[in-house]
């Protein structure tokens, strides 16, 4: 079982990460093309907040799994926007595929390139900008907050490796 307080940490973990990244796309974006939150975020904060020991939690994992799944997903909706189901299809297991071959295994990456092709029209207009802003970015600022809030406890430490 969980303790309270690993509890807390983990809400106030992923409040702060998801609050910077939230604040930007609803305040700062509103009323452009630009987007800065996406839904697969929200299963990071999961990772890199509430079970911070995981290998799939660490910030190598973090980063390579959404940019690496994000720029497949884009490439993928480009080639194969025709046949969406074609396109899913194969976006999702070449992330996937990816990730294990450059040890960057993170399953909300796989949602992040699948958001690249089934996503708005909002996030087909972004082209590969999608995979600077929102995903690299957002999980820059995720990966921030997480440095800063996991080691404040001294019963909590994060990352568990870079590399």
């Amino acid at each position: 079982m969980v303790s309270l307080t690993e509890t807390a940490w983990s809400w106030v973990g992923s409040f702060l990460g998801i609050a910077p990244v939230a604040a930007i796309n609803y305040n700062l974006l509103e009323g452009t093309d630009l987007l800065m939150i996406i839904g697969s975020f929200g299963a990071s904060a999961v990772l890199i907040y509430g079970a911070i020991k995981s290998p799939l939690a660490q910030p190598r994992n973090l980063i390579g799994g959404h940019v690496f799944s994000a720029l497949i997903g884009v490439t993928s909706y480009q080639i194969f926007n025709e046949h969406m189901w074609l396109a899913a299809s194969i976006g999702v297991a070449t992330s996937v595929a990816v990730m294990h071959l450059t040890k960057t295994l993170h399953p909300p990456g796989g949602a992040t390139g699948l958001i690249a092709i089934v996503g708005s029209q909002k996030v087909h207009d972004l082209g590969y900008f999608y995979v600077l802003v929102p995903v690299g970015l957002g999980v820059c600022i995720m990966l921030a907050v997480a440095l800063l809030v996991n080691n404040i406890s001294k019963n909590r430490q994060y990352p568990q490796f870079w590399f």
